[in-house]
């Protein structure tokens, strides 16, 4: 459950530290006050999105931090051990921060995380009711997914639309095999005649380096034989050759040491100098030996790059990428299969709609006592609000093809009074009735909800009297499995909260800001004689106020 938050500069909130209690909690306050604030500062933290306006006004940034406490969840101890977001045993801190540039960072337990982990972990931890949840009930696929989640089928409901996303994948692969045969096999034979004709060519890029180098070298033998020749000539076979002028001071420098014995370095030198010419000599009458200027080898050369070029040229790719090219055929081959695999993807979109069909029809199963179950909680919830003889029904209406959410459409249908035909949730003409079945709606599906914490936003709204008290009596009940929350501005429902706080408002150095502070018992008289009476508290809304709480006047 939910232990701690805090908040700071937050929309008109300056700083907040709140703990707390298990059971049922009421927030009540002047219309305004900023009731609502607390529930839009846990949302940040639990992944929704932010903007600059939730800055407070002259501040670098907001911050929330809720601290949960999860040792009785292992499935997401499991969770934030698998994300590597775990932190300290039984315990999980969410934390967002927000700049007045409408930058956010988000922290799990310290660590960076990005808002879908942070709404991943949210969902395990905490389930919000807003005041226009009724809207979205109208919708048939919020209808769906409350079933689901009710029943707790979202896993079946996953594989149901990944089987149909396979099945109509191989049946739309199938059907455009089909419609384009003939383009099809027109394809499939020049893909073929160009995969041969590459193959033949049996090109790879380490030859085209080596064949370019051979080429150059060999179209340059005359000049490269002329160069090796001079070289040779100009170092030992001219009459004025380096090595035989080398010679011939190495010896008249040997006869001076006789005299003088500092001439050994250069000698040593010029000796060194004589047998790296030497060496030369070799190398370079080697290379004579081994350049071959062999036309028929240049002209075999020149056939060869002409052809490389010319399969550049006609699948326009530099020659380097033609072996991607030949592979993107061979790939384009493959996914056009041959033409035997058209029987085969046939048997492969049949029995893939097979399963799509065992997995939809486990889910239909599910779906019919999931529905019968919960047709039969929000039936008893209406009758407790002012709905006697009321009836809930969810009913599945089959689809002539089955889609991605499987093989019905989930209707809620809804007599308000007894003896009227059951009709369609989004006909119900009345505001006070939608309201009214959206509660229980919502009371219904909390009963199955396997987070901790509950929280609703003005639900109540549109209800008064004894049906508010009614209504006040549920979340209590709710109160003793959940930690429920309940922002409300009926008395009767904040009377019957184990808890309350006030949210109020007040101008502090000329800037508005909200605070929230917890009612002691004589200060929730007060506070529950407000909300009777209005402005003027009088003594008998006090006593009245004493009487929903069951106090001494």
């Amino acid at each position: 459950m939910l232990n701690h938050l805090i908040i700071r500069d937050f929309v008109i909130v300056d700083s907040l530290e709140l703990d707390f209690p298990p059971g049922f909690t009421a927030l009540t306050g002047e219309t305004g006050a900023g009731k609502s604030i607390l529930i839009d500062a846990l949302s940040l933290a639990l992944g929704e999105r932010g903007d600059a306006g939730m800055v407070r006004a002259g501040c670098e940034r907001a911050e929330i931090a809720a601290e949960f406490d999860v040792s009785g969840m292992p499935l997401l101890q499991a969770w934030l051990r698998e994300q590597e977001l775990d932190g300290d045993e039984g315990s999980c801190l969410l934390r967002r921060t927000l700049d007045a540039a409408g930058r956010s960072r988000g922290f799990i337990n310290g660590r960076s995380a990005t808002l879908q982990q942070l709404r991943e972990a949210g969902e395990m931890l905490l389930d919000i009711h807003g005041q226009h949840a009724h809207q979205s009930l109208l919708r048939a696929d919020a209808q769906r997914d409350l079933l689901d989640s009710h029943a707790g089928l979202g896993k079946l409901a996953e594989e149901v639309a990944a089987a149909f996303k396979a099945w109509q994948a191989l049946h739309r692969r199938r059907l455009q095999l089909e419609q384009n045969a003939e383009a099809v096999a027109a394809e499939r034979e020049l893909l073929s005649f160009q995969r041969r004709e590459l193959e033949t060519l049996n090109f790879t890029v380490t030859e085209w380096e080596a064949l370019q180098a051979e080429h150059a070298r060999l179209s340059h033998a005359a000049s490269l034989l002329e160069t090796a020749q001079f070289g040779v000539e100009v170092l030992s076979e001219s009459d004025t050759a380096c090595l035989a002028q080398l010679n011939a001071l190495t010896s008249r420098l040997r006869g001076g040491l006789e005299f003088d014995a500092g001439l050994q370095d250069t000698l040593t030198m010029l000796e060194s100098a004589q047998n790296e010419l030497q060496e030369a000599v070799y190398a370079l009458r080697h290379y004579q030996q081994k350049l071959d200027a062999d036309p028929q080898r240049l002209q075999q050369q020149e056939q060869r790059m002409a052809d490389v070029v010319e399969a550049a040229r006609k699948y326009r790719v530099p020659a380097e990428q033609l072996p991607e090219a030949l592979a993107r055929i061979a790939a384009r081959l493959d996914e056009l299969g041959g033409s035997a695999d058209l029987a085969e993807l046939a048997r492969q979109d049949e029995a893939a709609r097979n399963q799509y069909l065992r997995v939809a029809a486990k889910l239909s199963e599910a779906r019919i006592a999931a529905a019968q179950i919960l047709s039969g909680e929000i039936s008893a919830a209406m009758q407790t609000l002012a709905m006697q003889g009321g009836q809930f029904s969810v009913a599945l209406l089959p689809l002539n093809e089955g889609n991605a959410q499987g093989l019905e459409m989930v209707e809620f249908q809804v007599a308000a009074n007894q003896g009227t035909p059951l009709r369609s949730l989004a006909k119900v003409a009345s505001g006070g009735e939608l309201s009214r079945i959206s509660l229980a709606i919502q009371v219904a599906a909390s009963r199955a909800a396997t987070v901790p914490t509950l929280i609703f936003d003005e639900v109540d709204s549109g209800i008064g009297g004894r049906v508010a008290e009614i209504v006040g009596g549920l979340l209590k009940q709710l109160g003793r499995r959940h930690q429920v929350m309940c922002v409300t501005h009926l008395p009767q429902v904040a009377a019957q909260a184990d808890a309350q706080w006030q949210v109020s408002k007040a101008a502090h150095a000329g800037k508005t800001l909200s605070s929230i502070r917890v009612l002691s018992e004589p200060e929730r008289i007060e506070e529950i004689a407000r909300m009777l009476g209005g402005v003027k508290i009088t003594e008998t809304t006090r006593k009245h106020a004493a009487e929903l709480l069951g106090a001494p006047a």
